[in-house]
């Protein structure tokens, strides 16, 4: 079903429609809220809050953006929106996420890997995980969304609302930076 129909589908409240909207942006929108986030509890959430404003607000869409890029914009929203609370919340503490329980399972890449290469494979994602909490928010949103979600500058600009050339200036400084924390890492490796 193309994303007109849906859409159209959503407006006249067809519920099956919904169910299938969930199930295409699912876990797209899991993973650019957890790329931004770093939590995957507060992912799921997010995920839901998304679904939940979309079914109330899905008349309100007018198709200046594609379906997908609205859904990318509600979602980097909510994100930014619960990172500022979070930040006003708890300013005065400041809690290590460096937990394993918090991160998703990892995928292995073969069918039977060795547990050394279990073990360096998730040493890995910590290590670049690590190396993302360590980039401002604005520069990690942009980030992900272009190199771990493959948008386009365009569509990151719509989805965040900022301009063409602060998406480039952001992603260079980003790839900069994270260039700059993992590179003791690769040399180490060597």
């Amino acid at each position: 079903m193309h994303d007109e129909e849906l859409i159209l589908r959503l407006q006249r409240g067809d519920e099956w429609a919904f169910q299938l909207l969930v199930r295409r942006f699912r876990k797209k929108i899991f993973s650019i809220a957890f790329g931004i986030t770093l939590d995957a509890e507060e992912s799921q959430d997010i995920t839901q809050e998304v679904f939940l404003q979309v079914y109330r607000t899905i008349g309100d869409f007018r198709g200046d953006a594609s379906l997908a890029t609205w859904l990318h914009r509600i979602t980097v929203n909510r994100c930014l929106n619960w990172k500022r609370r979070w930040a006003r919340r708890f300013k005065w503490l400041h809690l290590s996420t460096d937990s394993a329980d918090d991160l998703p399972a990892v995928e292995p890449e073969s069918d039977c890997p060795s547990p050394e290469t279990r073990l360096a494979n998730a040493q890995t994602h910590q290590q670049i995980d690590n190396a993302l909490k360590m980039l401002p928010d604005q520069a990690r949103t942009v980030f992900v969304l272009r190199e771990l979600e493959g948008l386009s500058y365009e569509a990151i600009a719509d989805a965040t609302g900022i301009k063409l050339g602060t998406v480039r200036s952001r992603l260079f400084h980003a790839r900069k930076r994270l260039q700059e924390i993992l590179q003791p890492l690769i040399e180490e490796e060597i």
